[in-house]
């Protein structure tokens, strides 16, 4: 019998691992047909992913961990690309499958492709049309190297196409990231995380804030916290808040006034579950972050984005997603919006139905069956490069 088609799948932070988990369970239901090494590249570094965080997800602890740690772009990228191309010479693929717009996408991608190795691309044509982001850069060239491009919504396909892509190679699939949602909401809600932070009769909000220009920025940050000021009368403000906000925080005179009141409540950076059943309670969200977008536009939860863009226009034109940049006269206007309107529906875009994995599965096991992903027991002869052929001459 033929042996399986090899598939390396990678992730380098938490969300990415969000949503391969739901790729990797459909690729260990054909046994006969995959076989898959889960590599972790260590760009970002979580204590929270101990084995309970794998196991929630349903998927194995990764097989490689490259430890790279973080690091300016370039150096962050250049490890990740050194230590995964000595993955690839000892694994021998058929395909590498990368997720999302992190630097080690990008690299990985870029590994496999110097290598001959076709490259599969989730979440491939999300575009916020703006090259000041590090993530769209990682998009674009991506998507460019990649062999098979898999998209969660139409406008991704219609980026695609406009940049030269082989309709072909493109598959509109859905989301990954609701495949893992629906996956793990019940058990979320199970946790009880509102209680355990004694909001169960609070109305309240959830403030998520990362991207460098609003939480390195003094100024930003200020106008933000001014509009959240606002919202926080309405209801309590919780924030979930990584450690490098911490010094700018200090520094805010309208942060000190909401923590002073008891109108912003200051808590550890949250798991996976328990963000989103703190998020399916709320009232709000506020948010620079895109996936949270998506979340929320699933969970039927009012969103505000805190950014001049999104990469993920469907859960505006679909879903309860509203772009409201960093200005603090947009931010109470939006607040006062939805104070005056009825709850947004729990609308889902197309396809975001908890199957989008299965479809990506689908879509490779009919590459296989047709010979468009070979699997090749010679491909360690394709894939040595010339510091490796010094290596194994030294050592032979």
């Amino acid at each position: 019998m033929e042996s399986p088609c090899r598939i390396v799948l990678v992730a380098g932070a938490r969300p990415n691992f969000i949503k391969i988990a739901p790729i990797a369970r459909a690729l260990a239901s054909e046994p006969r047909v995959f076989s898959t090494t889960l590599v972790h590249t260590g760009q970002h570094y979580d204590a929270g992913m101990s084995d309970v965080f794998f196991d929630e997800l349903g998927i194995p602890r990764p097989d490689f961990n490259l430890h790279v740690g973080s690091g300016s772009h370039a150096r962050q990228t250049a490890a990740v690309m050194t230590g995964f191309e000595d993955v690839l010479v000892k694994t021998k693929p058929d395909m590498v499958l990368v997720v999302g717009d992190v630097n080690s996408t990008v690299a990985c991608a870029l590994t496999a492709a110097k290598l001959q190795i076709p490259v599969a691309h989730v979440e491939a044509g999300l575009r916020s049309f703006d090259r000041s982001m590090p993530e769209e850069i990682n998009r674009v060239l991506t998507d460019q190297i990649s062999d098979w491009l898999f998209t969660t919504e139409p406008a991704a396909q219609a980026n695609l196409v406009r940049e030269g892509v082989d309709p072909a190679r493109i598959h509109f699939v859905g989301n990954v990231m609701i495949d893992s949602l629906l996956f793990c909401r019940e058990h979320a809600r199970r946790l009880g995380i509102p209680a355990t932070l004694g909001l169960t009769s609070i109305p309240y909000a959830v403030l998520t804030l990362h991207r460098p220009h609003n939480v390195d920025d003094r100024d930003t940050f200020e106008q933000i916290m001014h509009g959240i000021d606002h919202i926080s009368h309405d209801v309590v403000i919780v924030f979930p808040m990584h450690p490098r906000t911490r010094e700018t925080l200090s520094a805010s005179h309208a942060a000190a006034a909401m923590l002073e009141a008891g109108r912003l409540r200051l808590v550890e950076p949250q798991g996976y579950l328990e963000f989103l059943g703190l998020v399916e309670r709320s009232e709000v969200v506020l948010t620079d972050s895109g996936g949270v977008q998506e979340e929320t536009t699933v969970l039927g939860v009012p969103c505000l984005t805190l950014r001049p863009n999104t990469e993920r226009p469907a859960t505006v034109s679909e879903g309860t997603n509203k772009i409201v940049g960093t200005s603090t006269e947009r931010i109470i206007e939006a607040w006062e919006g939805i104070k005056a309107s009825a709850p947004p529906a729990g609308r889902r875009p197309q396809l975001w139905d908890g199957r989008a994995a299965e479809r990506i599965v689908e879509v490779l096991r009919r590459g296989v069956e047709s010979g468009a992903i070979a699997r090749r027991a010679d491909r360690g002869v394709e894939t040595m490069t010339p510091r490796h052929r010094l290596a194994m001459k030294r050592t032979g």
